[in-house]
């Protein structure tokens, strides 16, 4: 029996090995094109004649839109393709960040915030295309040099909007820039050799033998051209998409699923986002999702006031404080790179991975709150930065390995709307901690974070029952 044809590693490594790179290169301009905006924004809408308060309602909008369709069009990119959602959000983003470039008034500032705060979840989808083209084991190595890339353009950006703002209309300078940044990037992902890979769905659990017949392999062995899980050679219908409600840790028995066409009506596709929703909604991973808040929670806390608490402690100057803050930039950067030998280190045991990065985290916020000297700050930024850029990566990972990775785009996206939550909670709980202490925040930081690691102590012996339930059913099959 011929069994190349069913390899599960499948066909046109140099194609997939093409999209991953151009990936790369999409999220590090992505990151640079928003970091040259988001220093200007305050400073432009107060230019506007913004008071305070209506400056802060206007800023807080993009947070609020990025909530609600962060889960909804991650599912939409489960269900009509990678490829189709990622151009259409990078074209509106692109459409956004023109108009703030034209926006003289407050109003128009609003206006151009509503597409952006729609449909900026372009890193969302390339990390769930990440995840259609790797295999499990690769996700962790894949995902950690992309968020490497995203940064180092995160870093980069600032300095450049910073140069652009200091000739007249700099701001307008920089958003059209910003504008013609993500068109670029439109233009790079229509152009990515879609065709020249056979894109593997991974999943460990599904056992290829039974896939495969007779020196052929079923048409399920194969995905969609178009970045995600598909072969629409002709229309498919929701019931094809989603003949019913299950777990997300359930699979078809294949290594794809059709896709919903983008040409199909607008409630055929309504359907099957919010099939999807509901399926990740109803499933057993609330634990995931709670922690994932409480540590977004006590990061934002750590990161909320610390140019001012350097300046009322250690009487730092800001530029100081700007070189420190770089200098963790930097290293979170870094920090993607260990990712891929750290998982291997651990024998690809993300959830004591997770548990180790997450007590670390908690230390550090600790040692940083109750820190003598500068000094003491700095070695523990260093260590937080690289302990955070693990923990972050873990938990997507984990996300995708309980929920099922052909909802890989509604848990990436139910997992920014979860961060989403906790951008509207920090500054607020960041506030009331001031009131007490410099050290307020980071301390609130602190039980959030023992928090998190009190509920991973409680549940991750029922996820290795789980596994261990996932991998006897396997060997009695």
């Amino acid at each position: 029996m011929n069994n190349q044809k069913c390899s599960p590693l499948l066909q046109k490594p140099r194609g997939r090995a093409r999209i991953i790179q151009c990936i790369y290169v999409v999220g590090f301009m992505d990151l640079f094109g928003v970091s040259m905006i988001i220093p200007l924004l305050s400073h432009h809408v107060k230019a506007l004649g913004a008071s305070p308060t209506v400056a802060g309602v206007v800023g807080s909008t993009y947070g609020i839109l990025q909530l609600f369709s962060s889960t909804i069009v991650g599912s939409w990119s489960d269900v009509v393709g990678r490829r189709y959602s990622l151009l259409t959000c990078l074209l509106l983003s692109a459409l956004g960040y023109g108009l703030l470039g034209m926006s003289t008034s407050i109003t128009l500032f609003v206006l151009a915030r509503i597409p952006v705060g729609l449909f900026k979840h372009s890193l969302s989808i390339c990390r769930a295309l990440l995840s259609d083209l790797v295999s499990e084991s690769e996700r962790p190595l894949v995902m950690g040099h992309f968020n490497a890339a995203s940064s180092v353009g995160f870093i980069l950006g600032p300095v450049v909007g910073g140069y652009l703002t200091e000739h007249e209309g700099g701001f307008y300078t920089s958003s059209f820039t910003c504008a013609a940044i993500f068109l670029t990037n439109a233009g790079l992902v229509w152009m990515l050799p879609w065709s020249e890979t056979l894109i593997l769905h991974n999943d460990s659990s599904i056992d290829t033998s039974k896939v495969c017949h007779d020196n052929n392999c079923h048409d399920n062995n194969k995905t969609g051209r178009n970045g995600s899980r598909a072969n629409s050679h002709h229309p498919v219908s929701a019931a094809e998409t989603d003949p019913g409600p299950r777990a997300p840790g359930t699979h078809r028995g294949g290594l794809g699923w059709r896709e919903v066409s983008l040409l199909q009506p607008a409630w055929r596709q309504l359907s099957s986002v919010g099939s999807k929703i509901y399926m990740v909604a109803s499933s057993d991973m609330w634990d995931l999702f709670l922690m994932r808040l409480l540590m977004a929670i006590a990061i934002m806390l750590y990161h909320s006031n610390f140019s001012l608490a350097m300046e009322e402690r250690f009487s730092l100057k800001p530029k100081v404080t700007g070189y420190l803050i770089s200098y963790s930039s930097t290293l979170g950067a870094l920090a993607g790179l260990l990712v891929g030998p750290v998982t291997q280190l651990y024998g690809k045991n993300m959830p004591a991975l997770l548990l180790h990065s997450t007590v670390l985290t908690c230390s550090l916020i600790f040692l940083y709150a109750a820190a003598p000297s500068v000094w003491q700050v700095l070695l523990t930024t260093t260590f937080f930065t690289i302990s955070t850029t693990i923990g972050r990566t873990c938990i997507t990972d984990l996300e995708l390995h309980r929920g099922g990775a052909q909802a890989s785009g509604t848990l990436i996206g139910a997992g920014q709307s979860v961060t989403a939550v906790g951008r509207i909670l920090a500054p607020l709980l960041s506030g009331l901690a001031q009131e007490f202490s410099p050290c307020g925040p980071p301390s609130l930081g602190v039980v959030l974070a023992l928090a998190a690691v009190g509920l991973m102590l409680i549940r991750i012996p029922k996820w290795d029952r789980k596994g261990m339930t996932k991998e006897n059913q396997a060997l009695s099959d």
